[in-house]
Order: structure tokens, then C-alpha cells, then sequence
């Protein structure tokens, strides 16, 4: 049961859904602090400009993308019925993230390493 591909797309959706509140709860503090002045704003801002968050922003395109093709991989089971073809749309929705997760992670990681 927990090696299906059913139980691993609930899975992965669950915790790229936690990570994407994770997300907009620290961009609510970085971007909520203007109002607390321009030198609280600079330095909640320096803080998460930091190499590792450069990494947690990989992570994040990660669970953007893979959240984005689970949903429309189950919008299609549902709604065309093709429940045969579980196991093949997880694969590709897997595939098509992994592959703009790359596509989109390599830049982020090239304007680390430089500066």
C-alpha cells in the first residue's frame, strides 16, 4: 500500500502543500516588515538572501511545480475518467517536474555560485 504511486502522489502533495504555506508565512514576515521601517525590512530581506535560501527557493520551485501537475493530473482522472491511467499520468506529471525543477532550478543555482 504505502509503495503505490497513489500513496506516494498523496504524500508528495500533502508535504509540497505544507511547504507552500511554510512559504507565504515567511513572505508574509519578510514583506509585512515595511511597515516596521526600512532597516527591519533590510534586514528580514539580507536574511533570507542567504545561499541556503537560494536552495530553499529550488525546493520551493519544486513543490510549486510538482503541486501544480499532481493537481492537474487528478483533475484529469476525475473528470475524463481514465482511472486505467493512474500510474502512467503520475509518471509524466513526476517527469514534467522534475524537468522544469531543473530547467528552473540550474539559473537560481548559477546566480548563487556567482556572487
Amino acid at each position: 500500500m504505502y509503495r503505490s504511486t497513489g500513496f506516494i502522489s498523496f504524500l508528495l502533495r500533502r508535504i509540497s502543500g505544507v511547504a507552500l504555506v511554510i512559504y507565504l508565512a515567511l513572505h508574509m514576515w519578510v514583506i509585512g516588515s515595511v511597515n516596521q521601517g526600512p532597516e527591519v525590512f533590510n534586514a528580514r530581506l539580507n536574511a533570507v538572501q542567504t545561499p541556503i535560501f537560494k536552495l530553499f527557493e529550488i525546493a520551493l520551485l519544486a513543490a510549486v511545480v510538482y503541486h501544480a501537475f499532481d493537481g492537474i493530473r487528478l483533475l484529469i482522472v476525475h473528470y475524463f475518467d481514465v482511472t486505467d491511467k493512474r500510474k502512467s499520468l503520475f509518471y509524466a506529471a513526476f517527469a514534467i517536474a522534475a524537468i522544469l525543477t531543473v530547467a528552473g532550478g540550474v539559473p537560481i543555482l548559477m546566480f548563487m555560485l556567482q556572487g
